[in-house]
């Protein structure tokens, strides 16, 4: 019978390191096969170098742990075609990054076709507000209406006071957006500086001929739909969001990740909120999305996508997406305002 490795060794064969096996032995991914009473130390027998070399090839796929351990208990044929799976929906977000980022070099490089420079376009929109299936009060806001799309996500005691001021600070902008954003913004925040530890996210779009303005602040979002793709827009203003950033955290483990919800970004009265402002150009058969992440925390973006491209028009999207949330347990409130472009 072979002798037992220590984590040591079995981490240079099974070429991962003693860190991560010791996390694997806590998430019940790959025990060892003994521990010392007296000293706690690891031992692994050779038997399992194999379970453990295939755990560090899944993690260099990029696949989330809660995954790698589905993997690891299904028999070879469904391994394998779960690992194929996985590597499909991989590709396909890979692609839609790629569409985004040429979407986005070509808005920054002035390509946009010449006639969106020339032609006014309408917007038909919608919104919602929904309290969910949890909470007893709705601190969430939406609005949908002439020249403005906007969600915001109240928190603390004064929350529900906090998203109104926001969004009725952007209903009462007058003048080019591009100079009157800034100053309405911040005159909401200088609002909530007296509301008691309270605060809010803010995304929305102002709508001015063929060009939208977009203000973004906190983890609430917006989505573009282009023929037939979606595209996010905005970038969270949170901490598991820079985990991921910073390579510490997969797109998967965020999505369950217990701070999810912690802001490094809101109108909550302090000054240099860092609120992102951008312009874009519009085009006809455009639909926006914007939502709290009362629906972006439940929705996979597959099914917001489905839900998007299967509406007739922004009302029937709204009233969907509401009720998606809701049938997904509605542990949030909901805000989702729909715009298309015609």
């Amino acid at each position: 019978m072979a002798e037992p490795l220590t984590i040591g060794a079995f981490a240079r064969l099974a070429e991962l390191t003693p860190k991560a096996l010791r996390l694997y032995d806590e998430l019940g991914l790959l025990r060892p096969a003994h521990v010392d009473p007296a000293s706690g130390y690891r031992y692994y027998e050779p038997a399992q170098l194999e379970r453990a070399r295939l755990v560090a090839r899944l993690r260099l796929l990029g696949m989330p742990l809660a995954r790698i351990t589905s993997v690891c208990t299904l028999p070879p044929e469904a391994a394998a075609a779960e690992v194929a799976a996985y590597w499909a929906q991989v590709e396909h977000d890979t692609e839609s990054r790629r569409r985004l980022a040429h979407l986005l070099a070509d808005h920054l490089k002035g390509k946009e076709p010449a006639t969106m420079n020339t032609t006014v376009l309408s917007l038909s929109c919608a919104a919602a507000s929904d309290s969910g299936l949890v909470r007893e009060t709705n601190q969430d806001t939406a609005h949908a209406g002439p020249g403005l799309l906007a969600v915001a996500d109240g928190y603390g005691p004064s929350g529900a006071r906090a998203s109104t001021l926001a969004v009725d600070a952007l209903k009462a902008l007058s003048g080019p957006p591009e100079s009157g954003l800034p100053a309405a913004v911040e005159a909401a925040n200088r609002d909530i500086a007296g509301l008691d530890e309270s605060g809010t996210t803010l995304t929305a779009l102002v709508w001015a001929g063929s060009e939208l303005a977009l203000v973004h602040v906190g983890d609430s979002r917006a989505y573009l739909l282009r023929g037939g793709e979606l595209f996010r827009l905005t970038t969270d203003h949170s901490q598991v969001r820079t985990l991921v950033d910073e390579g510490r955290l997969t797109e998967e483990e965020a999505a369950a990740h217990p701070q999810r919800a912690l802001l490094t970004r809101a109108l909550d009265g302090r000054e240099g909120s860092g609120v992102d402002v951008s312009t874009r150009q519009a085009q006809p058969g455009d639909r926006y999305l914007l939502c709290s992440d009362g629906l972006s925390a439940v929705l996979p973006e597959a099914e917001i996508r489905r839900a998007l491209v299967a509406a007739e028009d922004p009302e029937a999207a709204v009233r969907e997406l509401v009720a998606l949330a809701r049938r997904a347990g509605g542990p949030d409130n909901v805000a989702a305002a729909v715009g298309d472009v015609a």
